[in-house]
């Protein structure tokens, strides 16, 4: 979502980093460029001024020219300021109150409430371990309750049963006197919309409101509609008065301004933010962290939570004892691959690294295809469990068979199990020499390393940890130590030291 000005702030920072001291001048200029770049991003003009004016004040006050790096210094200057246009600290759904606690949803229709009603009840399942009931309150919008049914049948969540002809309060009333009854931590209110605001949407929604006095009054909003949105926020708070914003679509290609603005315009904070269809694709809105993404400096912390989420701690630990024994055979390399997809794949982890941004065109190049895991995927699953386990046995005609099996050429078997002995060869040699292992595994034995997000980002301040550095020609080798899968020894193809790595990423053709 942020790309396009993520690109242009990082060339304006590029300017100024580049000298050894700065004019007034020169943070003018700087100051006029980045103004133009968060008005293009569709940012409220009131909060693009006063963003500019106190970044102004403060890179042309003494603390810059004092500083050793001035480029940097504004750099560091514009992140803070991001950060206190964001929301400075990242606030969770609040749950801090008499079970059932009511969580209402509101907002217009077709802004994503329904599926977002349903992501937050999996997550509160799932992570925070609550009994979760969610109710649908639209009686307008045709088969709205059937959809909300479906959604809950497909992630095992509870929905109140559907009674032909009652009102939105008459089923508010009906989910609190159930959620009551059963034992139920936590019950989701999924209102009605409307095309867009009226006032009989709002008498409605105050007297849902009144009837279910809701802990949480969550607004969800289309981040692609831009300033809209905040407007609409500002509609929703004086009537019916939001705690919070879920912003929805922030995969898509809107420009951003809405996620921007909508905390500094309304005053409520943006709480969680929805990344893809998927009904896992829910993350918590963190002011920092979306700010260092902005401004190329990568999201480790991010990444090393996904991780943690994403892969089995137990079958990590196995595997790790297998690795530390030097066995490392083809179904242990399926399942490296199955858990970089889960992590949302090449692209989707190279995101989240530090300096990345500024290689997109060497990461081009370079063809990465997420769609390789499944191939390669695909090629261990047409061999038979004695082939996965002694690779050795595979001559000619079994490749052939093998290549006709998973629907690609005998070339992509061979690339595979060249890759796969390199990593093999590799684990033998670590396993021999004590404790390599665990570090190149970022300490894996025990599951996912014990890295406290909190620690993560102190490191990235003090500098321990690259912030906003440009990587040196390429990604590390060994990316294993940020807190990744294991089996990820390194990336060829982008410059980086060639340790044997992910097959298909050089300058073959893409097929």
């Amino acid at each position: 979502m942020f790309e396009s000005l993520s690109d242009r702030l990082s060339g304006i920072f590029d300017k100024l980093t580049g000298r050894g001291a700065l004019s007034e001048n020169d943070v003018n200029e700087a100051m006029r460029e980045i103004r133009r770049a968060l008005i293009e991003a569709d940012v409220a003009l009131p909060i693009v001024r006063s963003f500019t004016d106190k970044v102004r004040n403060r890179a042309v006050g003494a603390e810059v020219v004092k500083s050793v790096t001035p480029g940097q210094m504004v750099v560091k200057i514009v992140h803070d300021q991001l950060v206190e246009m964001l929301g400075s600290e990242g606030q969770p759904i609040d749950l801090n109150a008499p079970a059932p606690v009511a969580i209402m949803m509101v907002g217009l229709q077709g802004s994503g409430k329904t599926t977002t009603t349903a992501k937050i009840a999996r997550r509160l399942t799932q992570r925070d371990k609550r009994k979760v009931l969610m109710a649908s309150l639209d009686t307008r919008r045709p088969a709205a309750q059937e959809q909300l049914k479906v959604l809950g049948e497909q992630n095992e969540i509870d929905t109140l049963p559907i009674i032909e002809g009652q009102g939105p309060v008459e089923i508010a009333n009906r989910a609190m006197s159930a959620a009551k009854l059963g034992g139920y931590d936590v019950v989701m209110l999924d209102t009605a919309g409307r095309i867009h605001i009226d006032e009989p949407l709002m008498v409605e929604m105050a007297d849902v409101k009144s009837a279910a006095q809701p802990h949480e009054i969550l607004l969800v909003a289309d981040s692609l509609t831009g300033q809209d949105a905040v407007n609409l926020a500002k509609s929703f708070d004086e009537r019916v008065g939001i705690t919070g914003i879920a912003l929805t679509r922030m995969d898509g290609d809107g420009r951003g301004g809405a996620a921007l603005s909508m905390q500094a315009v309304t005053g409520k904070p943006v709480k969680l933010i929805g990344t893809g269809e998927k009904s896992d694709a829910l993350e918590d809105f963190h002011p920092k962290r979306i700010a260092d993404r902005i401004l190329g400096m990568g999201d480790i912390v991010s990444l090393v939570e996904k991780a943690a989420e994403a892969i089995d701690a137990e079958q990590a630990a196995k595997m790790a004892r297998k690795m530390q024994k030097g066995h490392f055979d083809l179904d242990d390399l399926a399942e490296q691959l199955k858990q970089m997809e889960k992590l949302g794949g090449m692209s989707g982890m190279m995101g989240m690294l530090p300096g990345v941004g500024k290689m997109k065109k060497q990461i081009e190049a370079s063809n990465i295809d997420d769609k390789m895991f499944k191939r390669q995927v695909a090629i261990i699953q047409s061999m038979t469990p004695t082939e996965r386990s002694k690779p050795e046995l595979l001559k000619a005609s079994r490749k052939k068979r093998i290549a006709a099996g998973s629907g690609v050429q005998v070339a992509e078997v061979n690339k595979l199990l060249k890759m796969h002995r390199q990593m093999a060869d590799m684990m033998k040699a670590m396993g021999k020499k004590k404790g390599m292992l665990g570090k190149l595994m970022g300490g894996m034995g025990g599951g996912m390393p014990d890295v406290d997000p909190r620690q993560l980002e102190e490191m990235a301040k003090s500098g321990q940890m690259p912030g906003g550095m440009e990587l040196p020609k390429g990604l590390p080798g060994g990316l294993g130590g940020a807190g990744l899968p294991p089996g990820m020894p390194g990336l060829p193809g982008l410059g980086g030291p060639k340790l044997p790595g992910l097959p298909g990423m050089g300058k073959g053709k893409k097929r």
